[in-house]
């Protein structure tokens, strides 16, 4: 579909449709706002690949996803695209926070998704770079006085790679943020406010190696290198920012004041529909309006996520599977995530 058939469609404002078809109306962006303005030189622009999970996430429906969009996911995506803000975005499990970036990558053509799972021990350092000085010590050990290339012994993490010049801004996916160290938000804070972060490693020897190559998160191999000048990487397109919650924890609000907020509500009969529809096919949808009823009325009492719903669908409407009416294999499947013990 081309960008013309899109605007006559949607608001002329849009970018991102959700309508899950590709295209290239991120060529359409305007200018960021004076505020949102990064200095970036793009000197080499990488060849991005579709991202090889599409297929796995989106199912293989004839237009390519099962991210089933609503208005208000949509005005939310455009106004971070507009604004160049990370979108924080909240919901139950299972309501398909993560699975937004990956829809908006799809759609305008952005590459491979770039995903930070964080922990409680994550750091900012290992979103931007990781850098093995041991490794480093004992080769120039090994050659006995040489200085082995310290490109080699650094990699970027999935927010510096995000961060690296580009003309089209990347997808970066940090997931479950709320599950972080109480101060990574605020370690975020001026990566997200400056768009640019610098590698002390390789800032100390600017004067004798001014540009240094070294492999980003998605590098292909050895040889897939970016050059880095002065230890210093900045954004030329603020990348599209996705970070997930699951509403465990309150943030600050200078963290919060950096970002656009959406909360994403639990997929209803119809949405859940389309996505068995995208992943199983139309007989296995058929086949499956009682155990969506089941399912609703179990989500009543208790979290449960949509995969659960799609491996008991999967697994009763098999040509050799369990009836539908076999209660001890359901039960098994959906049980509650909030549930612990033999409850």
């Amino acid at each position: 579909m081309s960008d013309t058939e899109l605007s006559n469609k949607q608001p002329a404002w849009w970018i991102y449709t959700g309508s899950g078809i590709p295209h290239d109306g991120i060529e359409r962006l305007p200018d960021p706002p004076g505020w949102r303005v990064f200095q970036g030189e793009v000197k080499v622009e990488r060849s991005l690949q579709e991202d090889p999970s599409v297929g796995r996430r989106f199912g293989s429906s004839v237009r390519g996803q099962t991210f089933q969009t609503e208005l208000d996911t949509v005005n939310a995506v455009n106004a971070a695209l507009y604004l160049r803000r990370p979108l924080l975005v909240t919901g139950k499990p299972g309501t398909g926070k993560s699975s937004l970036a990956y829809a908006v990558a799809h759609e305008l053509k952005l590459g491979s998704v770039l995903t930070w799972s964080i922990t409680s021990r994550s750091t900012l350092q290992q979103g931007l770079y990781q850098y093995d000085a041991i490794r480093r010590l004992e080769d120039a050990q090994l050659k006995k006085g040489g200085d082995p290339e310290i490109g080699r012994y650094l990699r970027l993490g999935p927010l510096g790679t995000a961060l690296l010049p580009s003309k089209r801004p990347r997808v970066l996916l940090i997931d479950e943020i709320d599950k972080s160290d109480i101060d990574l938000p605020n370690d975020l804070l001026n990566v997200f406010e400056e768009g640019t972060f610098e590698i002390p490693e390789l800032a100390r020897l600017s004067d004798r190696s001014p540009e240094v190559s070294v492999r980003p998160a998605d590098s292909n191999g050895p040889d897939d290198t970016v050059s880095i000048a002065d230890g210093r990487v900045t954004c030329s397109a603020f990348p599209f920012v996705v970070l997930t919650s699951n509403g465990e924890r309150e943030f600050p609000p200078p963290f919060l004041r950096r970002c656009l907020r959406l909360d994403i509500p639990l997929p209803l009969r119809d949405q859940l529909a389309k996505i068995i529809t995208a992943h199983l096919g139309e007989p296995a949808r058929q086949q499956a309006d009682a155990l969506v009823g089941k399912f609703l009325t179990l989500r009543e009492k208790g979290d449960l996520a949509t995969d659960q719903l799609l491996n008991a669908v999967y697994l009763v409407t098999r040509e050799r599977g369990p009836q539908m009416n076999d209660d001890r294999v359901l039960d098994a499947l959906l049980r509650h995530l909030n549930s612990t013990g033999s409850s």
